[in-house]
């Protein structure tokens, strides 16, 4: 182990015992915001903590058994226990390296997903509808709810926008790498003479605000015009302007909703989804001036990015980023992820290990 990453997680052991101090303070359970703030903190610094002792004891086994091997008869029994500690250390210095990895606060929050039809008219709203169901499929396997926020129908079906929010444990952290642009390479069901045809969509995945954190809006920074709702709905639809449609003036984006009866229902909806992209251009914002030039493995969640490819002559989908290709597009398409995100998810963390390592290495210089 590296002594940079040592001295980080020693500093887990001390945390550990200022925290064990605080929390049996006689006072402490007077102020139940700081107690909760505490317990989690606890439990979180804890996890590392026992596992890097589990490692520390492993080094002292492994440092005994070497000794033993100069002893004849009990040479073998040495040799099988320095096997099971050197794959013990390599495990938990992994495990270690990944758990004190800065947290992205957002990761536990819902999400807006946002899906546009882009190149290719008819057949790239209908692959949008194809990504749309994929995604809902992938949250009624993880056991997260979805509710469509908005949506504008293609003639021939799909979308040519629809806004969708998904609730339950870790969603963002789980779907933020879909932002992007995602290609389609398929024989359009309206193309006669069987020719493949490319086209395109893009995906981005916002995280949703915390009440206490929402984003301040200036009501007279807002241009908020009413509408009929279009498609279904019967009569009632053409009688009234339920639909909202809001307006960000200084920066220009638009959300709308048109999906409720109550006009007061869809004002919410649509300031929920203006405030989840107010936040996410404040997040670009901001992840640009710090990354300057440089683009993460991930990528930087630029909608013009083009970060994979659904080929279905082939049953093939490649994410370019990380160059990991799968010949089971059904099943994918069927809101089979896990393998997908799980990639996705351990290249990132090992770009932040790299990262961090040399941060560490640096500062302790």
């Amino acid at each position: 182990m590296k002594d940079a990453l040592r001295r980080q997680l020693d500093r887990y052991l001390e945390r550990l015992q200022d925290l064990d101090r605080l929390l049996a303070a006689p006072d402490i359970a007077s102020d139940l915001d700081r107690f909760r703030g505490l317990t989690r903190e606890h439990a979180e610094v804890a996890a590392v903590a026992q596992r890097y002792e589990r490692f520390l004891q492993r080094e002292c086994d492994l440092a005994a058994a070497r000794e033993l091997l100069a002893d004849p008869e009990m040479a073998a029994m040495a040799q099988e226990e320095i096997a099971a500690a050197e794959a013990d250390l390599a495990r938990l210095e992994d495990e270690l390296q990944r758990a004190v990895l800065p947290k992205d606060p957002d990761d536990r929050r819902n999400a807006f997903l946002e899906i546009r039809a882009g190149t290719g008219g008819d057949e790239s709203a209908l692959f949008a509808g194809d990504l749309l169901r994929m995604y809902l499929r992938y949250a009624e396997r993880q056991g997260w709810s979805s509710e469509v926020m908005s949506a504008s129908e293609s003639d021939l079906g799909g979308y040519k926008e629809v806004v969708v929010r998904i609730a339950g444990d870790e969603v963002y952290g789980r779907l933020k790498y879909e932002s992007g642009g995602h290609r389609v390479q398929r024989v359009p069901a309206t193309e006669s003479q069987g020719r493949i045809h490319t086209s395109a969509c893009t995906v981005a995945v916002m995280p949703e605000p915390d009440e206490a954190e929402e984003i301040s809006i200036n009501p007279a920074e807002l241009r908020i015009d009413t509408f009929r709702a279009s498609g279904a709905g019967g009569q009632h639809v053409n009688k009234t302007e339920s639909a909202i449609r809001i307006t960000h003036l200084p920066t220009g984006l638009v959300a709308e909703c048109q999906d409720d009866r109550s006009q007061h229902r869809n004002r919410a909806k649509a300031m929920a989804v203006l405030a989840a992209r107010l936040k996410e251009k404040e997040r670009q914002e901001r992840q640009a001036k710090e990354a300057a030039t440089r683009k993460s493995l991930i990528g930087s969640g630029d909608r013009s990015d083009r970060i994979r490819t659904y080929n279905f002559p082939q049953g093939r989908l490649t994410d370019h980023r990380i160059n990991l290709t799968l010949y089971k597009l059904g099943q994918i398409m069927d809101g089979e992820l896990d393998e997908v995100v799980s990639a996705l998810r351990t290249a990132r963390e090992a770009e932040l290990i790299a990262e961090q390592l040399a941060g560490l290495e640096q500062g302790g210089r």
